[in-house]
């Protein structure tokens, strides 16, 4: 009877644990049952979207530099000059005023002509006497009542008092201080009574109708540029806050590109043309963008829309057909302004793309447009 009761209790248990088996495995087959039904659901990815459009996009060469005055060219005098005396005196008078435009010619200084009025006038008198001189040289020698040495004596005297005079007015003329150029007074130096000499400053002028932006581009960006390309210059450092590029741009024209690097920086000078009666003056700092290329009417779309290969060997946007999203090939060209110039077979204005966040997207991809 104990047998018995050995071998229904063995049985018990192997019924016992087949039971707990099935119950673990049936327990176990749910969740990857419903793992397998969720990984065939696709997956539904969010993305803005845009769309394909036209526009005109520019290609620039950027750098920094500042408003100068003209220098000297093949038909023209420098736009700028600081005025000085040719000779030593005080300063009598002055009637440059800060400011104010003035034209070639004009008298800006005076200086003490007292001691040079006195020359001239003794050199005039000794002509005067002179030529009295030689003038009775000549009736007696009509006469034979002087020798030809005599009379030539006299006609080299009389002819160095000329000279006299002549050099007499010109040393007066050197006092009067004239402006070399047409343009504005910016700065006046000296006032009546100073004792200046051939050094002294005594003003500047500048013609503000002839300024030029001298500026530092990049080596390795000169070979796109050309004289009488497009420039905007704009007032300010981009970036200081207090300071903007785009409020006040200026159009100019490249006028000037240096055949020499400066080793230093790595930079060559250019010089673009301001119009005449420019907001800008001069040491101003700009920041200029030299128009070198330019592409009319192109299909573009958002720069952030492109997706290069992991290679960089190419570059791909992202085409919504309905909810999916297809990869499409496409050559990129110019970028501007946040557009960036594509070209591809079968690409049409107004195509809806995804405009941001189709990099890692797979090649079709279920998404839910949100539109920009």
């Amino acid at each position: 009877m104990r047998r018995f009761r050995g071998v229904y209790l063995v049985v018990g248990l192997v019924v016992a644990a087949v039971a707990v088996a099935v119950w673990l495995a049936r327990r176990s087959e749910a969740p990857a049952a419903a793992a397998s039904e969720e990984a065939q659901q696709p997956t539904e990815v969010a993305v803005k979207v845009g769309k394909i459009s036209r526009a005109t996009l520019r290609a620039y060469v950027t750098g920094f530099g500042t408003v100068e005055p003209e220098p000297a060219t093949s038909g023209q005098p420098p736009a700028s000059a600081k005025i000085g005396s040719p000779v030593a005196g005080l300063l009598a008078g002055s009637h440059a005023v800060e400011g104010q435009r003035i034209s070639k010619g004009t008298v800006l200084f005076q200086l003490d002509p007292r001691v040079a009025d006195v020359q001239v006038q003794k050199a005039r008198q000794a002509a005067d006497f002179a030529e009295r001189a030689l003038e009775r040289q000549k009736k007696l020698l009509e006469v034979d009542a002087t020798s030809q040495r005599l009379f030539q004596e006299a006609d080299a005297q009389a002819q160095a008092a000329r000279n006299d005079v002549a050099n007499a007015q010109a040393q007066l003329a050197l006092l009067t201080i004239h402006a070399p150029i047409d343009g504005t007074v910016t700065r006046v130096l000296a006032k009546p009574g100073d004792s200046i000499d051939v050094t002294t400053v005594l003003a500047e002028m500048v013609d503000l109708d002839r300024l030029v932006v001298s500026a530092k581009i990049r080596s390795t960006d000169v070979a796109v540029l050309r004289r009488g390309q497009h420039v905007d210059a704009s007032p300010g450092r981009p970036e200081a806050p207090d300071q903007t590029t785009t409020a006040g741009t200026v159009g100019a024209t490249v006028s000037y590109i240096s055949s020499a690097v400066d080793p230093a920086t790595d930079t060559v000078i250019v010089r673009a043309s301001l119009p005449r009666q420019s907001i800008l003056r001069p040491g101003q700092f700009v920041t200029v963008r030299i128009l070198y290329d330019e592409h009319r009417d192109r299909l573009a779309v958002p720069i952030d829309s492109i997706v290069t290969d992991a290679n960089g060997n190419g570059a791909f946007i992202a085409i919504v057909a309905g909810d999916t999203a297809t990869k499409h090939p496409v050559k990129i060209g110019l970028k501007d302004n946040g557009l960036a110039e594509v070209e591809a077979t079968d690409l049409k204005e107004g195509t809806r793309i995804v405009a941001s966040g189709a990099y890692g997207l797979p090649e079709k991809t279920r998404i839910k447009p949100i539109t920009q």
